[in-house]
């Protein structure tokens, strides 16, 4: 890798960690940035999720006090989320570059609406399923949308905060620190299970990784102070055209 190359990572790493911290999405520019530094499709998603981890799990740190408090259903939820975090990370192992490459911008398109609509769904979500402790739907639910965190996982984090919402945790604290947990359980199952075949290129994980946790650091700090609803509306619409442009290389004319 060269110079360029490392330097673009240092600073896509700096603004993805900085944005994740303020309004999330930040897989949305940060995984075609590792496909533009030459990373085959494959390896730019597996990579991504290492280099994006210190800005999913710094929270933690913040909501200990919380965490303390969940007891043994964390341990359930972080049970049945690994799992599913597993299955997907394992498809996306088996897939080969090809296939990947044709589920992309459907993958974009995927994270880009549940960005846009996350929070009428989860209201929706919350308001049909009520708060149920031991509901096996819940159970359900989170194991398959854990598969697809393991996949690609973009735009997750509203669903996983919406299961914590109905399973109790009214409080947004308690559910955010519920949601931040079981992201950063299934991110580290799922690099476990890369780094084990092989698909996460080192060096481009940790340039961009160092950046996320310097841009998690100073995002966390300026969070307050940044107009998050300008950020979350660039967010879509950068999501929408880089959706619309990768339907453009993987499908040509014949789609519009």
């Amino acid at each position: 890798m060269d110079f360029t190359n490392i330097a673009i990572l240092l600073g896509v790493g700096l603004v993805g960690g900085a944005w994740n911290a303020i309004a999330g999405g930040a897989t949305l520019f940060t995984f075609p940035a590792l496909m533009a530094a030459g990373l085959p499709p494959v390896v730019a998603n597996a990579t991504n999720f290492l280099g994006l981890l210190p800005s999913n799990a710094a929270a933690l740190l913040a909501y200990r006090e919380e965490l303390r408090r969940g007891g043994i259903l964390l341990v359930k939820l972080s049970a049945v989320s690994g799992a599913g975090a597993a299955l997907g990370s394992v498809l996306l192992l088996v897939s080969d570059q090809q296939t990947f490459l044709f589920l992309v911008p459907f993958l974009l398109l995927a994270a880009t609406l549940l960005f846009a609509f996350g929070e009428p769904m989860r209201r929706l979500f919350v308001g049909l399923a009520g708060e149920s402790q031991t509901s096996f739907a819940v159970y359900c639910v989170l194991f398959l949308v854990s598969i697809y965190g393991g996949y690609f996982g973009a735009g997750l984090g509203i669903i996983l905060l919406a299961i914590a919402q109905i399973i109790g945790h009214s409080d947004f604290h308690a559910a955010n620190s519920m949601k931040n947990l079981l992201a950063t359980n299934f991110t580290i199952i799922s690099i476990v299970i890369f780094g084990i075949g092989g698909l996460i290129d080192w060096t481009a994980a940790f340039t961009m990784m160092a950046g996320s946790t310097a841009g998690g650091y100073f995002g966390g700090r300026w969070a307050r102070t940044v107009n998050q609803r300008l950020l979350r509306f660039l967010v879509v619409g950068f999501g929408a055209l880089l959706s619309l442009v990768y339907f453009w290389r993987t499908f040509g004319p014949q789609v519009f």
